[in-house]
């Protein structure tokens, strides 16, 4: 046998907790790709990645939608599409697309300014103060929210707090746009439709291939004229995919059957933390609201690096967050025995420290 399909064999018997992007198409999802009618999405158009986008945006409570490769992207578009250059974005310090994303900014002429927040929600007195005329040279051009909020452990946003910004932005007469990467999460946590969670926010982003499954692909949905300016920006980046319907259809199935099963998910992550929280004191659990658990490894004395060779060798895939954490995501391909796998590793790796 190879060296390649060793570590696929490797993987497969593993139980991954690195990101729920792990998670392989379903069969249906392979059913609809095999079937999928297909054009030219530069010329007349693909017939399937337009159902998609119909579908998505109706589904998320907006005008129209655009399918394109990631939701980086779909966050970069919404940038392009509605601020100009030289203007300031707000969002809250932690944010993916102030940690992750900002390399954004070189491609837009814009500013990204964090602001404190607690559980992802910026603090409403600061942004506030960020708006008020005279606080910086820099006009704010848009305010960008997160929910689930990747930083803060899957946190998901009050849809008070959503209104409140909401409600801030449009007295002076700014766009808010929603990082809604694992916005049906989000709505799973609260128990509400993804709609109401993207009402307050003009736009709003929200990736395929996390929980609900797809291999590829996000949707960007707001406005018809801001939809229809960031398929013409799409175009300039290089994002306009020919017969993309064969991807599409996977998307088509992600958000209209895929987001009903996500509480599995969120139990599956409470499970696992309570479970990793009997282990004592030296290894701390957060309590997710969702699909993301971060481990507090500074009890242990242990570098997370070092937990995380250690529990390869025991079969658990995992990330590092800083020196002494880890971040767990629980997904369709973790079940209660792979949790108990998961927490018994972890047993004997602390036992071995």
């Amino acid at each position: 046998m190879s060296h390649d399909l060793t570590r696929e064999a490797a993987a497969a018997a593993s139980v991954d907790l690195r990101s729920d992007t792990v998670t392989r198409p379903t069969e249906a999802m392979y059913a609809r790709m095999r079937t999928a009618p297909l054009g030219d999405d530069g010329l007349e158009g693909d017939p399937t990645a337009r159902d998609l986008e119909e579908t998505a945006a109706a589904i998320l409570g907006k005008e129209a939608g655009l399918f394109v490769p990631s939701c980086t992207m779909a966050n970069l578009l919404a940038i392009l599409a509605q601020v100009r250059r030289s203007e300031q974005i707000l969002l809250e310090a932690q944010a993916h697309m102030v940690n992750t994303e900002r390399g954004a900014a070189t491609f837009t002429g814009t500013f990204l300014l964090g602001l404190p927040g607690t559980d992802g929600a910026m603090d409403l007195d600061r942004l506030e103060d960020a708006l008020h005329p005279g606080a910086s040279p820099l006009r704010t051009g848009m305010i960008a929210l997160e929910t689930s909020h990747n930083a803060a452990g899957g946190a998901v946003l009050p849809l008070q707090h959503m209104a409140a910004v909401s409600a801030l932005a449009g007295a002076r007469g700014i766009p808010v746009h929603l990082d809604g990467a694992r916005l049906f999460n989000a709505a799973a946590s609260l128990d509400v439709t993804p709609a109401e969670v993207a009402a307050p926010v003009d736009t709003v982003s929200l990736c395929l291939s996390k929980g609900l499954s797809a291999p590829a692909g996000a949707v960007l949905a707001g406005p018809a004229p801001v939809i229809a300016e960031a398929r013409r920006l799409r175009k300039m980046l290089g994002g306009t995919q020919r017969q993309i319907g064969i991807v599409a259809a996977a998307g088509l199935e992600a958000v209209t059957v895929m987001g009903a099963r996500l509480a599995e998910d969120h139990a599956t992550a409470r499970r696992l933390s309570a479970g990793l929280n009997t282990l004592g004191p030296r290894i701390v659990a957060s309590i997710p609201q969702t699909n993301i658990v971060q481990v507090d490894l500074t009890g242990t004395g242990r570098a997370s690096a070092r937990w995380i060779a250690d529990l390869e060798a025991a079969g658990i895939l995992t990330r590092p967050l800083g020196e002494r954490r880890l971040r767990l995501v629980t997904h369709r391909h973790i079940g209660a025995g792979d949790v108990d796998r998961a927490i018994a590793a972890f047993g004997a790796c602390l036992d071995a420290a």
